[in-house]
C-alpha cells in the first residue's frame, strides 16, 4: 500500500469531507480501499475532519460505519457575502448585549466565520462589536413611526458599515421633508426596536444621528472614510429615544 503525500491527503480530505456531507453509505473499509491507504490513514483523516468542526460518528473497526451526527446539519449550509456580513454584525450585536442567555458558543461562531474572510476583512470585523452601542427603549411616540427598511436597502447599510464606505441616501426627516446626502457611517445605536446610524453628514459638515427606517434610497460608494472616536458623537446621542 503507497504512502500518501500532503497534496493527496489534502484531496482525499475535501473528497472525504464531501461524501460525508452528501449522506452516503460508507465505512472505514470502503473508503480505505476506495482511496488505496490503510483504514488507520483513513481513521486519522475523519479525526483532521473533527478537529475542523465537523462532527462525525464513526464505528470502532474496518467495517464501521461513517457519518455526521444525526442532530447536525448547520455545515451544509453555504453562505453569500451578504449573508456572512449580516450574521458577523448580528454575533457583534448579541455580543454588546451582554445577555447571559445564549451567549456560550457566539465566540467560537465568530472566529470559525472569521477564518473564511479576506485579512482586511478580518482587520474590519475585530473592532465591529465596539462601533454597535445598545440604548434604551424609545417612546410610544416614536415607535407609533416605526417603518420596515427593504432587505436590499439594509443589506447595502450594513455593507458600508462594516467597510468603512460613504454612501448616498435620500433621508426622511421627522417633518417628512426629503434630502440627498452623502454620509459616512461610524456607528450603530439600537434603541430597541429602532436602529440609528451616527454618521458624518457631508451635507451638513457635521456628525448626525438618523433613524435607519427613515433612509428610503442608497447607493454605495468608493471612498473608504477613517473611524472618528465614539466621544465625537456624544451630543448626537442626547434625546435620541424622541426622534
Amino acid at each position: 500500500m503507497k504512502r500518501s503525500n500532503t497534496l493527496e491527503r489534502l484531496q482525499r480530505l475535501d473528497i472525504l469531507k464531501a461524501r460525508i456531507n452528501s449522506g452516503d453509505a460508507m465505512t472505514v473499509a470502503l473508503i480505505a480501499e476506495e482511496f488505496n491507504v490503510s483504514a488507520r490513514t483513513i481513521s486519522r483523516d475523519i479525526q483532521i475532519l473533527r478537529d475542523q468542526g465537523l462532527p462525525i460518528d464513526a464505528d470502532r473497526g474496518r467495517g464501521g460505519g461513517i457519518r455526521l451526527q444525526q442532530n447536525w446539519s448547520v455545515g451544509r449550509i453555504k453562505l453569500t457575502y451578504t449573508e456572512a456580513v449580516d450574521l458577523m454584525i448580528s454575533l457583534a450585536i448579541a455580543e454588546q448585549m451582554q445577555s447571559p442567555i445564549f451567549m456560550a458558543s457566539l465566540k467560537s461562531i465568530r472566529h470559525k466565520l472569521m477564518a473564511s474572510f479576506s485579512a482586511d476583512m478580518k482587520h474590519k470585523v475585530t473592532g465591529l462589536k465596539e462601533r454597535i452601542r445598545i440604548g434604551q427603549g424609545v417612546s410610544s411616540m416614536v415607535l407609533a413611526t416605526l417603518v420596515t427598511n427593504e432587505v436590499h436597502l439594509v443589506e447595502q447599510l450594513h455593507q458600508a458599515f462594516l467597510m468603512q464606505t460613504a454612501c448616498e441616501i435620500e433621508y426622511q426627516d421627522q417633518a417628512g421633508k426629503l434630502t440627498k446626502r452623502t454620509i459616512q457611517p461610524h456607528y450603530l445605536l439600537l434603541n430597541f426596536p429602532v436602529w440609528y446610524v451616527l454618521v458624518w453628514d457631508e451635507l451638513r459638515q457635521d456628525v448626525r444621528t438618523l433613524r435607519c427606517d427613515r433612509i428610503q434610497k442608497l447607493s454605495l460608494m468608493e471612498d473608504e472614510f477613517k473611524l472618528l472616536p465614539i466621544s465625537h458623537f456624544e451630543f448626537c446621542l442626547e434625546g435620541v429615544d424622541a426622534i
